[in-house]
């Protein structure tokens, strides 16, 4: 498996990056980034059910479509995020792509539990969601890390007045969240800030995978990213198409 590790902290861009690499058949791939503060709402979601999007457009924060179903979430630079792609598997889709990351989370001394819904809690709090994607003979299982999210922005972000006035849509499931990083300080005292953590966790990934080194895309790549990033990603037909 090649583990990538994104220069970027452009939403748009990452998630066109995630579409890429899906794209490319027969190659497995761990694909990790922090995104600027940002809404990424599931493929069959309405912005409009969702999303506090004045609040948004204050603070700043962009709306982004993702490939995937699922419901929405926050994302800022406290935030971890991580993509299993690869070719499609003969076993039903389960929660066995996780294992990875609760296994890394372990070896930290954070006892994280899977839930029903694929996601991860810790000491009764949700601190991962997870979403996936099938086609063509290839899956994409992609998650979130709260580590040291802000929040309070979460919550505004994600609080509409006009939730579920879109009735065909895709709606979100809200659960009681915390930070990583509180839960370590009040285990010890102290945790490790943001990059540090990240970096942690990534090289414990390398090393639980059997990768040889973390990698980054090829300028090539990047190009080619850049271009479905323009076409679609940053795109209102497809951010707002619901």
């Amino acid at each position: 498996m090649k583990i990538i590790v994104s220069t970027s902290t452009t939403s748009a861009f990452n998630l066109a990056a995630e579409e890429y690499l899906f794209s490319k058949m027969g190659e497995d791939y761990l694909f990790l980034y922090l995104n600027d503060q940002s809404v990424i709402i599931g493929s069959n979601q309405a912005v409009l059910n969702e999303v506090d999007i004045d609040f948004c457009i204050d603070n700043n924060i962009r709306i982004i479509r993702r490939m995937s179903g699922g419901g929405a979430v926050y994302h800022d630079r406290g935030n971890f995020n991580y993509a299993f792609i690869r070719d499609k598997r003969d076993a039903p889709l389960s929660a066995a792509f996780l294992e990875p990351i609760v296994n890394v989370l372990h070896r930290m001394d954070i006892p994280v539990t899977i839930g029903k819904r694929k996601d991860l809690w810790l000491d009764g709090y949700k601190i991962s969601g997870t979403a996936s994607h099938i086609s063509r003979g290839r899956e994409l299982h992609h998650g979130t890390l709260l580590y040291d999210t802000n929040l309070q922005m979460l919550q505004k972000a994600l609080t509409s007045d006009n939730r579920n006035r879109i009735k065909k849509a895709t709606a979100s499931v809200p659960s009681p969240v915390i930070n990583i990083r509180t839960y370590l300080s009040s285990m010890s005292g102290d945790a490790p800030d943001t990059q540090l953590f990240f970096d942690l966790f990534s090289r414990e990934l390398l090393n639980l995978l059997g990768s040889e080194e973390l990698t980054v895309l090829h300028p090539s790549e990047i190009a080619e990213i850049e271009v479905l990033q323009t076409s679609k990603y940053i795109q209102r037909n497809w951010n707002y198409r619901m």
